[in-house]
């Protein structure tokens, strides 16, 4: 009875450790998402813009740059909308299960999502297929978080 009591007990207590998700992020070694790149840009400028270290807010243990107040208080409003797709690896990796870095310049915003890519040239490759490749990369994203996140 003792034994079952403690056994109980300890998955009670690890039950939310047990539970915790797995992130899997393209950061620098501060943490810093998107070499430091204005994640709202994207969508507001269709460019990369520069963000600033004094307009910076963190959102899933990665530190996301602004380049302005309004730009940072629209993510904070709205995180999940500004975050890029894959942890901010490139989409077209992703969708060959593999984990790439990524060039700024090489963005496009489908579905509403912020997906980065390798060059420009990969983006061209991702967009000869576009839904295929967005689909592959969607079904392959959790294993590589299952496999790669901390």
């Amino acid at each position: 009875m003792k034994r079952l009591a403690f056994l109980t007990s300890f998955l009670l207590l690890a039950a939310p450790l047990l539970a915790q998700t797995k992130v899997l992020l393209n950061v620098d070694k501060d943490g810093l998402a998107i070499q430091g790149y204005d994640p709202v840009a994207f969508f507001t400028d269709a460019k990369p813009v520069k963000g600033k270290k004094e307009f910076a807010t963190q959102y899933h243990g990665a530190v996301y740059r602004f380049a302005s107040a309004e730009s940072k208080a629209r993510f904070d409003q709205e995180p999940a909308k500004y975050e890029p797709a894959y942890g901010g690896f490139c989409a077209f990796g992703v969708s060959h299960n593999k984990l790439v870095e990524i060039d700024p310049e090489a963005f496009q915003v489908m579905n509403g999502r912020l997906l980065l890519q390798y060059s420009k040239g990969v983006r061209n490759d991702f967009n000869k297929h576009p839904q295929e490749n967005l689909a592959k990369a969607n079904a392959n994203w959790s294993s590589l978080v299952e496999s790669k996140g901390k």
